[in-house]
């Protein structure tokens, strides 16, 4: 035996030096890709995520029915099946099942088993991948970055066919993930809190039912930051590092838990008004992007799905938008909804509408906490309620805070940024230095001064790419 043959998961870095030598007359390098396929976690955790919640949330109902409480049973009852029954069609209609010979898979489905039978599939794909050399079924071509700097010519990978099943597993589960986040966990959680609120005592199942979903709450706005990087930096391998994750688990964590608190305790005094609130902001992020999709008048994009009529791709993007809307009701979407492109997404996003959608949301809390505190009843008379009101307002000033420190130190593409949060501070802070010298110059006498152009000089201050790129799971 040759002691020199290198291994098979060492394939692909071998091929890659030899290729680095020679690269193609384009300036990209051929990687012949048979290395180790990564195991599908996020399919099993959004599988895990999907039965825990659906069985606390049976066991749930059941103790509602033996009590009596039909409207907590019958809320916890819809708020469990709608988002289920969502989960099952968008896994049937990612993986084209309907015209297929699968009427076990479809059996699954009808009982609302859909995501465990996927997941079956997904395991059985990974581990029967490498066991015999597949033929390449597309090739993904990325720029590697290293330092800050370009990391030699752009690489092309061939993807097996393991490999390409895995990743459209991995994008299904991906949306029913946010689906079941925002459309199942964020009305499960808050029905739950203001059922305890109003009942006075916590059951256990109940509780345990409060925090899957506030765990697959921040998980479904975590894949909708991802998401929004990986859409903007295409081009780019990035790898997003532990940090990064730990700061946006905070600036989701806080700003999810600060909302939904705020809207219990608002509800708890102002019942019809909170009704008021909520379809407010419904109806705004619902029609913002068919407003901006009329202004630009713009024609429905084609080819969403094959056979598509255009009264089916309208009901379609109404579906979308309004999966949009519901998750900026709670939270920042992080993606940007633009109907008349064909992926429906904004590929640059304006960081102005980030800087306004935190300000009013902000400006929003702080109005309710205010109102919930001068009209809220003598239940809360054994709890310090100045110090609530000041700890909600404190906990998404926070959530800002860890957003801001996101995007300044951790964002995996921070360097690709024209200007960043440490840029607008300091222009800012100079804008008000000059701003405060003006008067001392002018008791000299009359002079002109040019009010500094902010834009041009963060526009011109380019800075380095990116140390590590990111791979997500």
């Amino acid at each position: 035996m040759d002691n020199n043959k290198p291994a098979k998961h060492d394939i692909t870095e071998v091929v890659a030096q030899e290729s680095a030598a020679n690269p193609t007359e384009n300036g990209v390098v051929m990687v012949i890709n048979h290395g180790k396929v990564h195991p599908p976690l996020s399919v099993l955790w959004t599988t895990a995520l999907y039965c825990a919640e659906f069985i606390c949330a049976s066991v749930l109902s059941s103790m509602y029915h033996n009590t009596e409480d039909v409207v907590w049973m019958g809320l916890t009852i819809t708020f469990m099946l709608v988002p289920s029954v969502l989960t099952q069609l968008t896994l049937t209609f990612v993986h084209r099942d309907l015209g297929r010979d699968r009427p076990l898979v479809l059996f699954m489905h009808l009982l609302q088993m859909g995501p465990i039978i996927r997941c079956i599939e997904a395991l059985v794909v990974y581990c029967q991948a490498g066991k015999n050399e597949e033929p390449y079924v597309t090739i993904s071509r990325k720029i590697k970055l290293k330092h800050g700097r370009g990391f030699g010519p752009a690489f092309e990978c061939e993807i097996g066919h393991s490999e390409r099943k895995l990743a459209i597993h991995r994008n299904a589960f991906k949306r029913t993930a946010v689906i079941q986040a925002f459309l199942g966990s964020t009305p499960q959680l808050t029905l739950q809190l203001y059922a305890t609120i109003q009942e006075k005592y916590v059951l256990h199942t109940r509780l345990a039912l409060m925090i899957i979903s506030m765990i697959s709450i921040v998980y479904g706005a975590l894949v909708c930051s991802v998401l929004a990087i990986q859409i903007k930096y295409d081009d780019y391998k990035v790898r997003m590092k532990p940090a990064a994750y730990l700061c946006m688990i905070l600036w989701r964590g806080l700003e999810i838990a600060t909302r939904i608190t705020t809207l219990v305790l608002f509800s708890t005094t102002l019942s019809a008004w909170v009704v008021l609130v909520g379809l407010t902001n419904l109806f705004i992020f619902f029609f913002q992007p068919w407003v901006e999709f009329w202004v630009r008048k713009a024609s429905l994009p084609e080819n969403i799905e094959n056979n598509f009529s255009k009264l089916s791709t309208t009901v379609v993007l109404c579906m979308v938008t309004f999966l949009y809307a519901c998750i900026n009701i709670f939270c920042w979407s992080a993606v940007q909804l633009d109907l008349a492109d064909h992926d429906l997404v904004e590929k640059q996003p304006r960081w102005r509408r980030l800087a306004i959608y935190y300000t009013l949301r902000f400006m929003e809390n702080v109005t309710l906490v205010i109102l919930w505190y001068y009209f809220k009843s003598d239940f809360y008379e054994y709890i310090c309620t100045p110090l609530l009101v000041v700890q909600l307002i404190i906990c998404y000033g926070l959530a800002v805070i860890f957003m801001l420190i996101f995007h300044q130190f951790c964002h995996p593409c921070r360097r690709l940024f024209h200007y960043n949060v440490e840029d607008c501070l300091r222009c800012s802070c100079c804008w008000k230095e000059k701003q405060s010298e003006a008067p001392e110059i002018n008791a000299g006498g009359p002079q002109e001064h040019a009010s500094p152009d902010l834009i041009n000089h963060l526009t011109d201050r380019e800075t380095d790419i990116v140390d590590d790129i990111i791979e997500t799971a």
